[in-house]
């Protein structure tokens, strides 16, 4: 999903979906990039823990239903989600197409300096109706991008968890957007650290709740988004963070 700053995607319902699918596909296979690609909306339950349902989708953060939308975003540089490469190409670019659809808020947030994106900082936006699928926008902050690697991730996690269980939703959509912003990121780890951090917090959460200091509403699904051509490999670190936990 992406392009320049002056330049933003015109694309919209159910064209956005085939445009979405074309390009990931020729991105795909004139890059070496990635072996295969899922065709947009698939949507696949990996598993279960402390009873919520783990789900993959191939889904931009903008067009993803949901009550609370989690997307990541690093500390600002000029362009850096429309500079592609190394940022994914426009229609491939989930960054791209959340900023659109919230009508360029996302970079105001960052450009002003009003979201500096630093390591786990957060800021919660509830966007008109209409405007994406997610009913809360919350952003979290990745830090500095040169300094980025996947351990991060599982605190970036933590984050997400806890402050999903603070706004009393039964689910949330994350995406970790690392690709969009043009790092070349380990995908199944990075979709490991993922699950493992924010179930550390949710199990955190269970524990001060049996000591009666904690009290919320239980989770029932966390859905990571993945872009086409990265879905099969998220979804095998998903599947071994499920197995780690269980055991």
């Amino acid at each position: 999903m992406k392009t320049t700053s002056t330049q933003k995607p015109q694309h919209s319902g159910k064209s956005l979906y085939f445009i979405f699918l074309l390009s990931a596909l020729l991105f795909a296979g004139n890059t070496g990039f990635a072996q295969q690609t899922t065709a947009v909306g698939t949507e696949k339950i990996w598993g279960k823990l402390d009873g919520i349902e783990i789900a993959g989708v191939v889904q931009g953060p903008s067009a993803q239903v949901s009550p609370l939308q989690i997307a990541c975003l690093f500390e600002y540089t000029e362009n850096d989600i429309f500079n592609s490469p190394p940022a994914l190409p426009a229609a491939v670019n989930g960054l791209v197409h959340l900023d659109h659809d919230m009508k360029g808020l996302v970079t105001e947030l960052r450009k002003t300096g009003k979201f500096s994106g630093h390591s786990n900082e957060t800021i919660l936006i509830s966007p008109p109706a209409g405007t994406i699928g997610g009913k809360m926008l919350l952003l979290i902050g990745l830090g500095d991008r040169n300094k980025f690697n996947a351990d991060v991730m599982t605190t970036v996690g933590s984050v997400a968890m806890r402050e999903a269980l603070k706004l009393g939703v039964s689910s949330f959509s994350f995406a970790s957007d690392l690709k969009d912003a043009g790092i070349d990121s380990p995908t199944a780890l990075v979709a490991s650290n993922v699950v493992k951090g924010a179930f550390s917090a949710y199990r955190t959460q269970l524990w001060l709740k049996d000591k009666k200091m904690a009290s919320f509403k239980p989770l029932t699904k966390i859905i990571l988004l993945a872009g086409p051509a990265f879905f099969t490999v998220a979804g095998e670190g998903i599947s071994e963070a499920i197995t780690t936990l269980k055991n």
